[in-house]
């Protein structure tokens, strides 16, 4: 099958990162329409099938197949590979319904840690995040990602050690943050994470910071207490820079499939998450889980995770994403 639909730059690590996905969801497509020529009722199925195997979701793999079949009665005697074509299509369509971008995907890629960013609004001084996200997704480490990147590209960055619940948790965002030469402001065990928030953005303001990462707990135990708990860093926050936190990403693991769906739905009764960053896809077959959470809760995956290195925290491109998935690699 000729599934190159368009010729792109390529995005080395991102296709590798995401082997296991690709392989997982293009055999099934394949099997998907194997032997047929045109498309019938067993080969949208069969497409249904395949779609919730690589974890997209039940409730988004209908609204891709009621688009795929509207768009196949219309156009009236579809091949297979065109199918496919319409396929491709209508999820990266998905995936940009849930965006707020104002730019091409590549121009929001390459500027991103530049003064044009649209990843960062850095007419904001500091720029304030705040990330949340249950302990084991990689929070910490993609906080740190995203610290050693902005360092790297010229600015100025304080990380707030707000999860004072773990001492392992204050003394690993320690570790990234002298690995991105970020400062870090941190207290006891123990200790008012608000008051970690709202000692990080002072500490920002006063030293001239550009962005300033504030972590936090990842406890869904007691969903009360962490929407109390997020509500008032973000209310300490607001005394120091009126208008923080400029975005509250979600750090959600890829490698989890469905649980991620809860984790995402369990984060967004609890505090107005704003952003997504999807870790650990380079382990799993999972990677339909990002056009799943995007289209479910139409909230824009900033960054995804595709292997350990630095810059292998990607800035999500999704026709990059979208072209990697239908991608016949040589090697399989």
């Amino acid at each position: 099958m000729g599934l190159f639909f368009r010729k792109k730059k390529k995005n080395s690590s991102l296709e590798l990162g995401l082997t296991n996905t690709r392989r997982g969801f293009f055999s099934r497509m394949a099997r998907a329409i194997m032997g047929k020529v045109d498309v019938d009722e067993e080969v949208m199925e069969n497409i249904e099938e395949a779609l919730i195997s690589s974890d997209v979701g039940i409730d988004t793999t209908v609204k891709i197949i009621e688009r795929l079949q509207k768009r196949v009665e219309k156009e009236k005697a579809v091949s297979t590979e065109r199918v496919m074509e319409i396929l491709k299509e209508e999820i990266e369509q998905m995936l940009s319904a849930s965006s707020t971008l104002q730019v091409s995907d590549s121009e929001y890629v390459e500027t991103a840690f530049t003064e044009n960013s649209k990843v960062f609004d850095f007419s904001k001084k500091p720029y304030v995040m705040m990330v949340v996200g249950v302990n084991g997704v990689g929070k910490t480490t993609t906080i740190g990602k995203i610290a050693a990147q902005l360092v790297k590209s010229g600015k100025k960055v304080v990380i707030g050690a707000a999860d004072t619940f773990r001492a392992a948790a204050v003394e690993q965002l320690e570790i990234w943050a002298q690995r991105a030469g970020a400062e870090i402001i941190k207290q006891k065990q123990g200790a008012d994470p608000a008051a970690v928030a709202f000692d990080s953005i002072n500490s920002a303001v006063a030293r001239g910071a550009d962005v300033v990462i504030i972590d936090t707990a990842g406890r869904l135990q007691n969903k009360v207490g962490l929407m109390n708990e997020l509500t008032k860093i973000k209310s300490v926050m607001a005394k120091v820079v009126p208008d923080a936190p400029h975005d509250v990403m979600l750090v959600l693991d890829g490698s989890t499939g469905q649980n991620a769906f809860i984790q995402a739905k369990e984060f967004t009764k609890a505090t107005q998450v704003t952003s997504l960053a999807v870790t650990k896809l380079d382990g799993s077959a999972k990677g339909g889980v990002v056009i799943g959470i995007a289209e479910e809760f139409k909230i824009p995956v900033k960054f995804i995770g595709v292997g350990e290195q630095v810059e292998q925290l990607q800035v999500f491109d999704r026709q990059a994403f979208v072209d990697s998935l239908f991608t016949e690699a040589e090697k399989q």
